[in-house]
């Protein structure tokens, strides 16, 4: 088993040190999705949401929460993003969220694309919950990531 690199040598958490790393170019996307009513589908493709445009809330909630990652996740850097995206596709019964983040850096962006994503997701809930309360939020993942000592990796499927 390799080291754990946000441990140190008593076994207590540490930022991992990416000083003498060199600045590679960096890309990760990730995907979700939220399962709904027909009814909460059809308002939210149809701008019919009480509470408003939901797809450009969850939008910009995504992209706000990638900027804000270190402050939420332990031993994250905080990161100069070059940019995020936030994209919808409504789908049978749910719509999925597909955020990218990608910035010349030291270290990857998984966690500003999976954060994106989550929030995106849980803003969706928030706006249209009152119309169902049932939405069931899944299959939050790391689709692809590019850059890096590690190099590209795609998930299967």
């Amino acid at each position: 088993m390799n080291k754990l690199t946000h441990l140190d040598e008593q076994g207590k958490a540490r930022m991992v040190e990416i000083g003498g790393k060199a600045e590679t170019r960096r890309v990760a996307i990730a995907e979700g999705r939220i399962a709904m009513s027909g009814e909460a589908l059809a308002a939210i493709r149809n701008g019919a949401v009480p509470k408003g445009d939901v797809l450009a809330a969850a939008r910009i909630g995504g992209i706000m929460a990638a900027k804000k990652t270190a402050e939420l996740i332990p031993l994250c850097h905080p990161l100069p993003l070059d940019a995020v995206t936030v994209d919808f596709a409504i789908e049978q019964g749910a719509v999925k969220v597909t955020a990218s983040a990608s910035l010349s850096g030291k270290t990857g962006v998984e966690m500003e694309a999976l954060t994106a994503t989550s929030v995106a997701l849980l803003t969706i809930y928030d706006m249209a919950k009152a119309i169902d309360k049932a939405m069931v939020i899944g299959g939050v993942r790391l689709i692809e990531k590019r850059g890096g000592k590690s190099g590209d990796w795609k998930a299967a499927g």
